[in-house]
């Protein structure tokens, strides 16, 4: 069966999880054509990114002139159609948070897949996120292109559900698959219970060359690492707090920032005047080699998010045999168990987080050596990629 994936920038360093899933399709026999917006000159640190990159088309490559000449073509060879995607778009521009001007753009770039589609042989368009790129595919099927669906994962599309007519995607769509059980109770509130049955519940993958390797002793030295872009949804300025409160208790601690983004200088301005350089360090973007190596110099991973949907660091953590300390939000208590594979607390509560930091530095390491293989079999059980995969490929057939 061949079908398309159609993301908003690919390839791209948070998203991995993405190449994974495609590459496990492959490996079960589907064709799968690669479509994004954008990241033909993204600045790429993985080899597999790279390879990606060369087999992906891209739809805002050559500026507005390759966008304006597919658009005249579709309106001449399929006028009606045309005109019916046309008003959809101006539908989906009404109380949007982007203004109307954006939905006819995405009516432009829907025109630009549809001879790659065509030329490809595509039976089925799949996207991921449920925002713009979702739209894309959306405007693409009701000009004639192959039906749809997409994956949603929180927690932006959460956010702001009226204002993307989240609603209306799922209802054109043939299936919506959501990340864990939260997001698909998200989608229930957005659609009536005729729809429930279209949204699946589908996880993020790992490989099993990822987690098939063999276990790194927890080490001893007091260091947690927090793998993430620097942004407020993550946490990090709430992980200095703590940070600043364990140095005023005289604990002993290392914490490494494994990536960047936009909350970089505020961030280091923190650092400094809390005086933390010598216990905080920031890595900046980062290959996926260097993230396990990351992992696995530390005793744990802390991710002290605000807002999730079910972060795939998490699980890559899990899968390096070491816990975890995160939030409670969205779908992270549906992996991580208080106690047994790592610590959970309150998103927002610095006392709490500074607590569960204490202890994991108190542990000894043949607790957390215990919390880790614990760790590593949940995270096996609930997101081998070949798994999850083959779910994704047994609804594409149904729906071929």
């Amino acid at each position: 069966m061949r079908i398309a994936y159609f993301i908003n920038q690919y390839p791209k360093v948070s998203h991995s999880f993405i190449r994974r899933e495609i590459l496990a399709l492959e490996r079960q026999g589907f064709e799968v054509q690669r479509i994004a917006l954008r990241g033909w000159d993204a600045e790429l640190v993985d080899a597999e990114d790279v390879s990606e990159r060369d087999k992906t088309h891209y739809v805002l490559q050559g500026g507005v002139k390759a966008l304006l000449k597919p658009m005249f073509q579709v309106l001449r060879a399929r006028p009606q159609r045309f005109f019916s995607a046309l008003w959809l778009a101006l539908r989906m521009g009404r109380r949007a948070d982007r203004s109307w001007p954006y939905h006819l753009i995405y009516l432009a770039e829907a025109c630009r897949l549809l001879p790659w589609l065509n030329e490809f042989g595509a039976e089925h368009v799949h996207a991921h996120f449920g925002t713009n790129s979702t739209e894309v595919v959306m405007l693409a099927a009701a000009l004639g292109g192959p039906a749809y669906s997409f994956t949603v994962h929180g927690p932006e599309e959460f956010d702001k559900p009226q204002f993307i007519h989240l609603g209306e995607k799922v209802r054109r769509s043939t299936f919506v698959a959501a990340i864990s059980s939260y997001g698909r109770s998200q989608l229930f509130r957005w659609v009536d219970h005729a729809h429930w049955g279209k949204v699946k519940v589908v996880h993020c993958g790992l490989e099993r060359a990822f987690h098939d390797v063999p276990a790194v002793a927890v080490p001893s030295v007091p260091r947690v690492v927090c793998v993430g872009r620097l942004c407020e949804q993550k946490g990090q300025l709430l992980l200095l707090e703590a940070a600043r409160q364990l140095a005023a208790n005289g604990v002993a601690f290392e914490i490494v920032l494994a990536g960047d983004g936009e909350m970089r200088s505020e961030i280091e301005a923190l650092i400094a005047r809390h005086g933390l350089q010598a216990q905080v360090r920031i890595t900046g973007w980062i290959s996926s080699e260097q993230v396990r190596e990351e992992i696995l110099a530390a005793r744990a991973m802390v991710l002290p998010s605000f807002a999730e949907g079910l972060p795939v660091v998490i699980m890559e953590a899990m899968a390096l045999r070491r816990p975890v300390l995160t939030t409670y939000v969205a779908g992270i208590p549906e992996l991580v168990r208080q106690g047994e594979n790592g610590w959970l607390f309150p998103a927002g509560a610095v006392e709490e987080l500074v607590a569960a930091l204490a202890d994991c530095f108190a542990q000894p390491v043949e607790v957390l050596q215990r919390m880790g293989e614990s760790a590593y079999q949940r995270v096996l059980e609930r997101h081998d990629i070949d798994t999850e995969a083959a779910k994704l490929a047994d609804l594409f057939k149904a729906r071929a």
